[in-house]
C-alpha cells in the first residue's frame, strides 16, 4: 500500500494514519483532535484554493491547514488505488 500525506490525498480517498511527523505542541494538538496512528480517515473535500482540507475521522469533520496536513502520514486504502486504475 501507498503511504502519503493527507495534503496529497484526493477527495473521497480513505486511509489509515501511520505516523505524525511533528513534535511538541503541534503533535499534542493533532492528537487531541483524534489524529492518532491507527485511526481511519476520509478526505471529505477541499476549499476552492485547496487549503484547508476537510477530513472525516471517528464520525467528526475536521478542517486542517495544508501545513498541518503535511505532518500526517497515511496509508491509502487499496480499494482507492483500484478505483483510480
Amino acid at each position: 500500500m501507498k503511504v502519503t500525506t493527507i495534503r496529497q490525498m484526493r477527495t473521497e480517498e480513505k486511509g489509515t494514519i501511520v505516523k505524525i511527523k511533528v513534535k511538541g505542541e503541534m503533535n499534542r494538538r493533532l492528537r487531541d483532535m483524534g489524529l492518532i496512528p491507527g485511526n481511519q480517515i476520509k478526505i471529505q473535500g477541499r476549499a476552492p484554493l485547496y487549503d484547508p482540507v476537510n477530513i472525516k475521522i471517528r464520525g467528526n469533520n475536521i478542517s486542517l491547514r495544508n501545513n498541518e496536513a503535511d505532518y500526517i502520514q497515511v496509508e491509502v486504502d487499496q480499494q482507492n488505488e483500484e478505483k483510480k486504475q
